[in-house]
């Protein structure tokens, strides 16, 4: 099977969610079976290789590719959502993105001590939202195996921030 370019199934969407930003839609992405497959199969492999118990998904589309990636690895799966989304008891993280400040929540209950997780998300910008994430991780008493993205922004520098995690991107800007 040929590889697929995945960086041409991402639209750039010029001045959202504010101007100035250039953001990188995957819904094009999401759209071609191919390339889907490509990027979960892909991630999934990666994640393997760490022995995760859990991925942890950020909303809103670190929940697409990262239920998947846990289906496909054999893993459980741990949604991160905004506030007010989950039944009570949560635990939360406040993060500061390149364009404004946001929160996100994880049951209480939903990482055991000791659990191995990954975390995923859709991009990694300034590397603030999972940072932040894994925090709670670490907080909750797992640990922070592995973080992965599907796109990197290199020029915004998440990776230095996210120094002490094994990290990979699919697709670099």
């Amino acid at each position: 099977m040929t590889a697929i370019d995945l960086r041409s199934r991402v639209r750039e969407v010029p001045d959202f969610p504010e101007p100035g930003i250039g953001f990188k839609d995957i819904s094009p992405l999401l759209l071609d079976p191919a390339a889907l497959r490509q990027a979960v199969s892909s991630l999934a492999a990666w994640t393997a290789e760490r022995e995760p118990d859990l991925v942890l998904g950020a909303e809103a589309r670190g929940f697409l590719l990262g239920a998947a990636i846990a289906c496909e690895v054999g893993c459980g799966f741990v949604p991160a959502r905004r506030p007010g989304k989950l039944p009570p008891e949560t635990v939360s993280a406040r993060y500061v993105l390149e364009y404004g400040e946001n929160s996100l929540e994880v049951a209480a209950d939903a990482i055991r001590a000791g659990a191995r997780v990954v975390v995923h998300d859709d991009v990694l910008a300034t590397g603030g939202t999972v940072e932040a994430i894994a925090g709670l991780v670490e907080q909750l008493g797992g640990h922070v195996v592995g973080v992965n993205f599907v796109i990197e922004l290199s020029f915004l520098k998440g990776r230095e921030r996210l120094s002490k995690y094994d990290l990979q991107a699919l697709i670099e800007y």
